[in-house]
């Protein structure tokens, strides 16, 4: 099954790519290696959702805006690779949660993404995982994913 297939499957679409928000481009591929940069979960050019996780907004809420950023991290490589099917392995996944002091729950956040990721690209979707807590991510986002892919010749 083709990744276009898995997505129609799963009921996705893969958006435009965001544009970034400062000096930086959405990927670069070195070598045989796609990298993302943080991308935000943002739908239609806009953050559906601010603040932080543990305090405006539940950790419920942050899963599915991770979700969101690492679809927009699969943009992302697309952009780049060309076809998504050109992706060989996932590396590793990178979920940033912006949490208030009390919230630990980061590893159940960042699932949403790595659960995306694994739907997607089935056995190479599997991968390392950073979920970390931060004070503050840009615009007031929820979460930021990373993505660092291998391509196929």
């Amino acid at each position: 099954m083709t990744v276009a297939e898995r997505l129609t499957e799963l009921g996705l679409t893969v958006p435009p790519v965001a544009a970034p928000v400062a000096a930086y481009v959405p990927a670069v591929v070195s070598g045989s290696h796609v990298f993302t940069a943080g991308q935000l979960p943002f739908v239609d050019g806009a953050l559906p959702v601010t603040g932080k996780v543990g305090g405006a907004v539940d950790a419920e809420t942050a899963t599915a805006q991770a979700r969101q950023a690492a679809l927009n991290a699969i943009a992302a490589v697309q952009s780049v690779a060309g076809s998504l099917d050109r992706v060989a392995r996932v590396v590793k996944v990178t979920v940033f949660v912006a949490s208030d002091p009390a919230f630990t729950g980061q590893p159940g956040v960042a699932n949403g993404a790595s659960q995306l990721v694994g739907d997607v690209f089935g056995d190479a979707g599997m991968h390392a995982r950073s979920a970390v807590g931060v004070a503050v991510l840009p615009l007031d986002a929820p979460v930021e994913v990373e993505l660092i892919v291998e391509l196929a010749d």
